[in-house]
């Protein structure tokens, strides 16, 4: 069997000076708590402590990093377990599901994903052999075992992790049971919500009409007018916030915004409700709801976090059986300049405001998103997102972005994960890039070793603590 390859030098320059610059950098930091203010992790693992319950419940189910790999090699999703809409068979059987985990583990050799499981299997288990078919079931029964143990409880590996605070994310229309059960426990501290809002803002949602309806009943509203439609999402805004939320989010297909007038909007939110709503009626409604949701954030003072440039959900067959978020999301080519101007026309220069950009299309990340981030007061650059949460895409973004947006109008690293026990290693990594990144400008004489030991700290800790007003 292979050893687990984990070198200390891992993601370092291949010259030895520069390595050494960035090895040293990396120890001044590796050891720095991990503020995790995006991401996707179940908030009842926090309130309830429970244990998780398999290897293939941990890694596989929810992680579609794991599963579109070995969907992309014709094994079916039924065959991984995952859940059909119509409640037809799969694989039940999480030892079978495992093995084939062992057996095509060889796919993932040269990604992010092989080297954010082997880092916890080494790390958190104390593997030393590389997963493989031979050794899968020793795996998933080690793995077990281990679960069922207190000091694998969520709680206890947060601060084993050394994860100062995690921020999950819920719809607009969660009821945040699971944060409300944490409340005086000092746990509500280090977990927080953040408000994802798009159940109620999204018309291209099947079941758009319904949520409305919905929010109206919660809230106290009558939604179906513009006025009553807006205090009832503040209302929501307001309970989130409630529960330590200081971030909004906004997983749009495009960054575009608008500025109609009211009438205008009323008239919006009729066609929409009315299920007759064009494309378009729904991609200017999501425009309009961007600006206001700016405004919003004036009011209240949380952070918005913008997203776009994902064709959800592309593959209309997984889609149609198995419902969002299987694997099948595809980055899209995405506009910011013109996209963006209504609301920048209208809150740009308020201070007040704080969005943080992030984006699928690296194209864009030198041309339009550097400079817009290195003028507007309200923007900054969120870091290298989802299918360049890697190595070589955080240096990607890091060499386009610094020279016109600089390393302040960025807002350090977030991992936005579902996997849990991945987040040590994924920051792991951020913080072995930026060093390396820091380490070339030193040796390039452009900055000074005191301020790159001084920037590295910044960029692996102080600015999301500072960008989601966590301090």
């Amino acid at each position: 069997m292979k050893p687990i390859l984990l070198h200390e030098d891992r993601l370092f320059p291949a010259d030895e000076a520069t390595r050494s610059v960035a090895r040293s950098l990396y120890q001044s930091v590796k050891d720095l708590p991990i503020i995790s203010p995006h991401g996707h992790t179940d908030p009842r693992w926090f309130a309830y402590d429970e244990n998780f319950g398999n290897a293939t419940e941990l890694f596989i189910l929810p992680d579609h990093y794991v599963f579109r790999m070995l969907y992309s090699q014709g094994i079916s999703l039924e065959q991984l377990g995952i859940r059909r809409r119509d409640g037809g068979p799969t694989e039940s059987d999480p030892r079978k599901i495992w093995q084939l985990l062992a057996d095509h583990y060889y796919l993932f050799a040269g990604t992010p994903s092989r080297m954010w499981l082997d880092t916890v299997f080494k790390n958190v288990f104390g593997l030393t052999d590389m997963l493989c078919s031979e050794n899968a079931m020793e795996y998933y029964e080690f793995i077990t075992s281990e679960l069922a143990k207190d000091a694998y409880k969520p709680r206890a590996l947060m601060d084993r992790f050394n994860i100062e605070l995690i921020a999950t994310t819920e719809g607009a229309l969660d009821n945040l049971d699971h944060h409300r059960a944490l409340k005086g426990t000092g746990w509500d501290k280090r977990v927080i919500t953040s408000f994802r809002p798009d159940d109620v803002v999204d018309a291209s949602l099947e079941n758009f009409t319904q949520n409305i309806e919905l929010l109206g009943e919660l809230t106290g509203e009558d939604t179906t007018t513009w006025n009553g439609y807006l205090d009832a999402i503040r209302k929501r805004r307001a309970v989130f916030r409630e529960h330590g939320a200081t971030a909004t989010d906004h997983g749009h297909p495009t960054a575009r915004t608008a500025n109609l007038s009211a009438s205008e909007c009323q008239a919006l939110l009729n066609k929409c409700l009315s299920g007759n709503s064009s494309d378009a009626d729904q991609e200017l409604f999501r425009a309009q709801m961007l600006t206001e949701l700016a405004g919003m954030s004036i009011e209240d003072g949380m952070v918005m976090q913008i997203h776009p440039g994902a064709f959800r959900n592309h593959n209309l067959d997984v889609f149609t059986r198995f419902g969002r978020d299987k694997g099948a999301d595809i980055p899209l080519q995405t506009e910011y300049v013109q996209a963006l101007k209504p609301l920048l026309d209208k809150y740009g220069s308020d201070p007040r405001l704080s969005i943080i950009l992030f984006t699928l299309d690296e194209t864009v990340y030198s041309r339009e998103l550097a400079p817009l981030a290195g003028h507007y007061p309200c923007l900054k650059l969120g870091p290298a997102w989802w299918f360049h949460d890697s190595p070589e895409g955080m240096l990607r973004y890091r060499h386009q972005v610094t020279e016109t947006a600089g390393l302040f109008n960025t807002v350090g690293f977030n991992d936005d994960t579902r996997a849990f026990l991945s987040i040590p290693a994924r920051h792991d990594v951020a913080r072995r890039i930026d060093s390396r990144f820091l380490a070339s400008m030193v040796l390039e004489h452009r900055i000074s070793e005191e301020e790159a030991a001084d920037l590295i700290k910044k960029l692996s800790y102080d600015l999301a603590k500072n960008a989601y007003k966590l301090g």
